[in-house]
């Protein structure tokens, strides 16, 4: 009977998916919450002596009443130990949920309360943290705000480095097996590239790698990760911060009928190719020049490509020096350096900088360059001549 009871009160509003909303409806009426507030106290009153002349059977009718009046809440610091990942993104409710799932806090509604009384609670970070278990809401906050409880686990994923060598980094630091990062990359759909991002506009065949959308950052490995949902987890920030930048929608407006695939790869270029970051948009034109140009062959003739090539197949890479004719002619490396046009995939992991260069790449009709100094800083030519002069800089420099 106490559920078709009308007890005069409101419920506390909530959003979408039980989202928190600050505040509460207003009691009806001139008098604002002032007149709910009678009411609400006369219907408490109501009930409770309903309950009373129900008996011991009522309990859990009144516990429900209660609720309304009484935040849920545990006592204390809690006991035991339990770890509870915070996602990235999260707001008050989904970290509330979290930790409502795991037993930490006994309601949604006492971590949201116990976190718009801290005025540090915005400073609570995504990640793992090591609690107790039936925490009251405000020893939760607390908990959260003490970086002594985050559990520390991150790993920093360096700008151009190739797929094969963030597995290995990878599996350092997470023991988990390098071929086990080798089966999972087999689909990169699987792990989150749309579909799209492989199509060319040049009329090449597709190849579908993971080479170039594992996005270098510092990450925070959470316990018990597997390879699946740590490259899913880096996929994901490269589709976030290429999102944000617009990558793929202004490299088809303003490329002139280059793929956003085809620009991921030149990003990778310019990535292994420039020495100082303020020369990676002038790379990133060369590239285009070369590959879609007046360049003579129409090919990249980029010695990284070779070196790619070669990591790809187990073995060790090499200086241009080292390099010997028939390396660098095989005929046989989808990866040569005189393969008309773009090369198959990417041939690493380019940031943020090297994906704007590829983007937005200064004009110019540069199809040479060499390094002239020791902080990496290249001169760019348009013709042999202009080239070889460069090169003279450099040899004077004793770069090369």
């Amino acid at each position: 009977m106490i559920d078709d009871l009308d007890l005069g009160f409101d419920e506390p509003e909530r959003g979408e998916k039980g989202r928190h909303r600050r505040g509460f409806r207003k009691g009806k009426g001139k008098g604002g919450s002032g007149g709910g507030r009678g009411k609400t106290f006369l219907a408490l009153l109501m009930a409770l002596l309903l309950l009373g002349g129900i008996g011991g059977g009522a309990f859990y009718g009144f516990d429900r009443i209660q609720n309304y009046f009484v935040t849920p809440d545990y006592d204390g610091s809690g006991a035991g130990e339990i770890t509870v990942e915070i996602k990235s993104g999260a707001l008050l409710a989904d970290m509330a949920d979290a930790l409502v799932a795991a037993d930490v806090v006994k309601s949604q509604k006492a971590f949201i309360e116990a976190a718009e009384a801290n005025t540090r609670s915005k400073n609570i970070q995504p990640g793992t943290y090591k609690l107790r278990k039936q925490m009251s809401g405000a020893s939760a906050v607390t908990a959260m705000l003490d970086l002594k409880n985050k559990i520390v686990n991150g790993l920093t994923i360096p700008e151009g480095r190739t797929s094969f060598n963030i597995y290995k980094l990878l599996s350092e630091k997470t023991k988990i097996p390098v071929k086990d990062f080798q089966a999972a990359a087999k689909d990169p759909e699987g792990l989150g590239v749309p579909d799209w991002w492989f199509k060319r506009a040049d009329g090449r065949k597709s190849v579908k790698s993971i080479e170039g959308f594992l996005f270098p950052d510092t990450y925070e490995i959470p316990p018990k990760s597997t390879a699946e949902s740590i490259l899913k987890l880096m996929v994901n920030r490269f589709l976030s911060v290429s999102g944000e930048m617009k990558f793929a929608d202004r490299v088809q407006e303003e490329r002139g009928g280059v793929s956003p695939y085809e620009a991921l790869i030149v990003a990778s270029l310019a990535q292994a190719e420039a020495g100082n970051k303020d020369d990676l948009g002038k790379v990133a034109r060369v590239a285009y020049n070369r590959a879609y140009g007046e360049f003579p062959c129409n090919c990249l003739e980029m010695d990284v490509t070779v070196n790619y090539y070669l990591e790809s197949i187990g073995k060790p890479t090499k200086s241009s020096k080292q390099m010997t004719e028939a390396e660098l002619n095989d005929q046989k490396n989808p990866y040569n350096r005189k393969l008309r046009g773009m090369i198959p995939t990417p041939i690493n992991n380019p940031g943020k900088e090297a994906l704007e260069g590829a983007m937005n790449p200064p004009p110019g009709k540069w199809l040479f360059f060499v390094a002239i100094d020791k902080q990496g800083h290249s001169e760019f030519a348009e013709t042999p001549e202009q080239h070889e002069r460069n090169k003279d800089k450099a040899r004077e420099a004793g770069i090369i």
